[in-house]
């Protein structure tokens, strides 16, 4: 090695820490990246990720070529430091150098924001990586059959609701706390039953295929409020279809004798009251309805809406104009 004089040996010893610094922070900086999330990243159009993730795709190969440039970065700053001070001495100070300067510190401030360190670094990297590539290369080989890579691992939907849930108290979210709420309340939806959230057949408004729509009756079906009435037998085990109450509209009962099964009945299919909540959305939709009976033991128990399943997803209830009503009225 070619003597220097003693005057530049701060700008070397300088040179050569911050370069273990670069490469300690970016051994730590580039591994802590998940290549799922930098691939969404970069399909969202991040500049930052588009950078790093074609380095990154080749985990082992920058592995090693950062480790090989470190490893000699840190050699040479002890042979340099060997020239002009006696042998322990030099190995302290360089040990010291390199664990605070070159380990510690640059480890804490790559770490705090991985991404863009990387991204700032890519050519760096590339550097790295075409100066080692004899070595370094054949090492990526003999990693990649000894640790072949692993299938991304994607989150439980506990974990979902925990990272979702995390948006409503970190004041840098996007994301407001309406839409946090329904995004919870949709994770949520397997895990409950259609029973949690029918009203009860007890609170129910229903009807018989054989009840006569006359003038007092049509006032009550009014009086109720409901845009939809189920048409059910007397022993609660056969529903006959849905009444529309718009069907209704341009029908003179007065002057008619009308029993529920002359009107257009449509059709509802009865659906247990195990049926997970996820699952009753495909249900609205197969079956072109907004109310559906459900049932247990061979016997209808209740109904659900398709307002239920919507106020179990925001988190809130749906009050319509009617509903109004009532609440002033009973206060």
């Amino acid at each position: 090695m070619i003597d220097t004089p003693l005057i530049f040996l701060p700008f070397e010893v300088l040179f050569l820490v911050m370069m273990s610094a670069i490469c300690s922070g970016l051994n730590v900086a580039v591994m802590s990246l998940e290549l799922p999330d930098l691939r969404r990243k970069a399909k969202l159009g991040n500049k930052h990720a588009q950078r790093v993730l074609p380095l990154r795709k080749n985990t082992h190969l920058l592995l090693a070529s950062i480790l090989f440039t470190n490893v000699a970065v840190v050699s040479a700053t002890t042979l340099v430091l060997e020239k002009h001070m006696e042998g322990i001495l030099a190995g302290l100070v360089s040990t010291l150098l390199i664990v605070v300067l070159g380990e510690v510190m640059p480890q804490a401030l790559f770490s705090k924001n991985p991404l863009l360190w990387s991204s700032r670094f890519s050519r760096l990297l590339k550097l790295m990586i075409l100066l080692t590539f004899p070595v370094s290369k054949p090492l990526q080989l003999l990693l990649d059959k000894l640790f072949p890579r692993q299938r991304a691992r994607l989150q439980s939907r506990q974990e979902l609701g925990l990272l979702i849930g995390e948006h409503s108290t970190n004041d840098t979210s996007e994301l407001d706390d309406d839409e946090v709420e329904i995004m919870r309340g949709a994770l949520s939806l397997s895990e409950k039953r259609v029973r949690d959230i029918l009203t009860d057949i007890r609170h129910t408004y229903w009807l018989e295929p054989g009840t006569k729509l006359d003038g007092p009756r049509i006032d009550e079906i009014k009086a109720q409020g409901f845009s939809r009435i189920p048409i059910f037998n007397k022993p609660l085990t056969k529903c006959y279809g849905v009444l529309l109450m718009k069907d209704l509209v341009d029908i003179d009962f007065d002057d008619n004798d009308y029993k529920v099964e002359d009107m257009i009945l449509y059709p509802a299919q009865l659906v247990g009251s195990m049926t997970a909540l996820d699952t009753m959305f495909r249900k609205f939709i197969a079956s072109g309805t907004h109310l559906i009976p459900i049932e247990k033991d061979d016997e209808i128990i209740g109904i659900v809406t398709i307002e239920d399943l919507i106020e179990e997803i925001v988190g809130h209830e749906i009050e319509d104009e009617t509903d109004r009503m009532r609440t002033a009225l009973n206060r």
